[in-house]
């Protein structure tokens, strides 16, 4: 009696081993966790009524203290402040054809980051310009650097900053217009 139940806890035990065996081969433990999306932000919802005042603005009592009262007309070609550089800048799928710059004289500008450089990382920019009506680059923001931290997005806005092309047109008119360059830094 004793060999027969020796026989079978080996047995019971064998069998065991081979589900396990089997469970781990069939089913790919790994994909039941899932790691966090990359994609996922995090969004605060605030109340516009639980901002604090902007304390640089002027309350209406502070300019009414400091109106001065005449009996002139303003003149008529009185120019605000800051209105001057004001533009509209139109979308893209808002104008017909798209700005153009010389890609050989923005690649003879464009620096490689000396720290990616001597890492030998390699990585690509995705740049906003906004181009004016004359064609020159205004502004650059960056919207996404991949990797960060390693110098590309800084190396692009300096070889966009003050860039001349050819303007955007819309309806045979040149306008102003954000455009979106991707950059890619390769190393050759």
């Amino acid at each position: 009696m004793n060999e027969k139940k020796l026989r079978l806890i080996i047995f019971i035990a064998t069998a065991a081993l081979h589900l396990l065996v089997i469970f781990f081969l069939v089913f790919d433990t790994g994909a039941l966790i899932q790691a966090p999306s990359e994609n996922a932000k995090i969004m605060k919802l605030t109340d516009l009524a639980e901002l604090p005042p902007d304390p640089e603005l002027p309350t209406v009592e502070e300019i009414a203290e400091e109106m001065i009262e005449t009996d002139t007309a303003p003149l008529q070609n009185v120019v605000a402040a800051g209105s001057l550089s004001f533009e509209n800048y139109l979308q893209m799928h808002q104008v017909s054809t798209r700005p153009i710059f010389d890609e050989a004289a923005f690649t003879s500008a464009l620096v490689y980051p000396p720290i990616a450089l001597r890492s030998g990382i390699e990585g690509r920019v995705f740049l906003e310009l906004f181009v004016d009506r004359m064609g020159i680059v205004q502004k650059v923001t960056i919207l996404r650097e991949e990797p960060e931290g390693r110098g590309f997005g800084e190396a692009a806005v300096k070889a966009f900053t003050g860039r001349k092309g050819t303007p955007a047109y819309a309806n045979g008119e040149a306008v102003s217009c954000r455009y979106r360059y991707p950059v890619l830094f390769k190393i050759k």
